[in-house]
This record gives structure tokens, sequence and C-alpha cells, in this order.
């Protein structure tokens, strides 16, 4: 689990325009909430944060204005959905050894069993509850061999020490489909003199 160092500024200005100058600085406001506190309107470096984003379930530690530390896990972001710059982003505030509820990303490894199937993830994330400080950044789920009409269920997964599901444990996330077969020239056109006869 990586944890990312930001400094963050106290916003005083809030509305469009005001959004609008912090993004021409290259910041993003963003909102800190959690624990019953009331909301803390902040900035935030844009390219520090968009880069922090990449791991999924970042845990980011937060000098507010030089004179707080607080850590926090994002829980909403809005981007720009032409550019891709971040428009804002809700931090949801956690402590150490506290448990949190987020979804971790699911990749799978090794190759189905021969045949074309395909591989669907009915769940690309998986929703666990862990440790603020130890959220996996994701689950690896072997395929290895997996014939058309297996599954593998969440309680299938290996989680990592002191992360547990949090989705019913019969929920499916992966399964193998069978490849569809393609019709012949042929058969198409016997289908069409059908339709035309009637």
């Amino acid at each position: 689990m990586s944890e990312v160092k930001l400094a963050a500024e106290t916003r005083t200005e809030f509305g469009k325009g005001a959004a609008r100058r912090i993004r021409r600085d290259s910041k993003v406001p963003v909102v800190l909430y959690g624990h019953g506190t009331e909301p803390l309107h902040l900035t935030l470096p844009g390219h520090d944060l968009l880069l922090a984003l990449r791991t999924p379930n970042v845990l980011i530690s937060l000098d507010i204005d030089g004179k707080t530390n607080e850590l926090a896990i994002p829980k909403a972001v809005q981007r720009d959905p032409l550019k891709g710059f971040l428009e804002h982003v809700d931090l949801l505030l956690v402590k150490r050894g506290e448990k949190v509820t987020v979804e971790v990303p699911v990749h799978a490894e090794g190759e189905l069993a021969p045949g074309g199937n395909l591989l669907e993830h009915v769940l690309n994330a998986l929703p666990v509850e862990a440790e603020a400080t130890h959220i996996p950044e994701a689950v690896t789920v072997s395929v290895e061999g997996l014939e058309a009409g297996a599954s593998v269920l969440a309680k299938d997964i290996t989680l990592p020490k002191g992360t547990t599901l949090a989705v019913e444990e019969d929920a499916v996330v992966l399964q193998v489909l069978a490849a569809q077969a393609e019709e012949t020239e042929g058969e198409e056109a016997v289908e069409g003199e059908e339709v035309a006869e009637a």
C-alpha cells in the first residue's frame, strides 16, 4: 500500500468561478469529510494528485496549511469528459488502524482452456474491508485451464491477511463464456430465401 504526501491549502472561495481560478493555477478543488467532522474545503496540486490517483485506493497524507496532518483515501473523482483533467475530488478521512470498505481491482492471469472461450469480468472491482493503511492495490485470480461455463466466486479469491470480503461469498466475479460460432454464408442464404418465400 503506497502512501503519498501532498501539501493542501484551505479553500475560502466557492462556486464555479472560484473552481475555474483554482484549476487555472494547476490546482484541484477537494472536499475532505468523514468521522462526523465538518467537511473541509481544500486545494491540492493538480499534477501530484493526478499521479497519486493512478494507484487505486491510494492513501494520501495531507499536510494542511503546514499545521495539521490527515490521512485520506479517494472517494469520488470528477474528470473533464473531453480533456481528462481533474475537476473535483472527494476524499474520505481515515485513521491508522481503522477498517474501511473499498473496491479493489480484479486482475485475471493464466490461459483459459483451448477453444476460443471468452472471460467476462462480472465484477471489475471486488468490494473488501481492510485497514486504511493496508488496502491491497489489487487481487489476482488464476483462470488457468477454465472451461466454458466455469465461474470464479468471491469466496474463491485469496485475499491478503487482514482483508475480508464486503460482498456475498457466492457473488460471481469472473465467468467463462463459450465462443460464439459464426454463421456460414450458406446458412445466411437459406435464411434469406425463407424470408422471401413468406
